[in-house]
């Protein structure tokens, strides 16, 4: 523990040369390990904030590597890593905002919503979550196809295979709502 007045000792030449061994990793690997990490995660950012972080992870393990050349392997595996805790952290995120977006109607609700309209809207809400949110943009907001696959980050073919897909499942769901009753 330092105390007032004391002073940290560090090692000047061994600093110097982390840093110019750093600086040359960072020169001839970021822009690749940013592509691998854009390849797992689909967006330039938070590639970028992965690589960024996976660096820093070499820094502050620096000391503690016991072979100096297997760091560029190291630095492969935080990437890796990082890009899958990125991604899992973004199934969490998404699987509790779907959970809060499943919410039960209100008296006052299901007194107002007709027993059709409570059918279809029970349909919508069992659509798999990128069919309900193509059909909600489509015919709720009246998005058009880009502007919806470019919300959602698909390609125009998936929008429209995803509404085609959804209203198909709409029209089985209530067909066989209305026959079975």
């Amino acid at each position: 523990m330092l105390k007032s007045g004391d002073q940290l000792r560090v090692r000047p030449r061994a600093d110097a040369s982390m840093a110019a061994a750093l600086s040359d990793l960072h020169h001839r690997h970021f822009l690749a390990l940013v592509r691998l990490a854009r390849t797992l995660v689909d967006h330039e950012a938070s590639a970028e904030e992965v690589v960024q972080e996976a660096f820093e992870r070499v820094i502050r393990r620096w000391s503690g590597l016991r072979d100096q050349q297997a760091v560029e392997a190291y630095l492969r595996r935080a990437v890796i890593n990082g890009c899958h805790d990125r991604l899992r952290r973004r199934a969490v995120r998404r699987s509790l905002t779907s959970a809060e977006a499943r919410t039960v109607l209100s008296a006052e609700d299901s007194a107002v919503l007709s027993d059709e309209q409570q059918r279809l809207l029970a349909a919508v809400r069992s659509l798999p979550p990128r069919q309900r949110d193509v059909l909600l943009l489509r015919y709720f907001a009246e998005w058009s196809e880009a502007e919806i696959a470019d919300a959602l980050n698909i390609s125009k073919g998936t929008v429209k295979s995803s509404a085609h897909k959804g209203l198909a499942a709409l029209r089985a769901s209530l067909t066989e709502g209305m026959w079975t009753e």
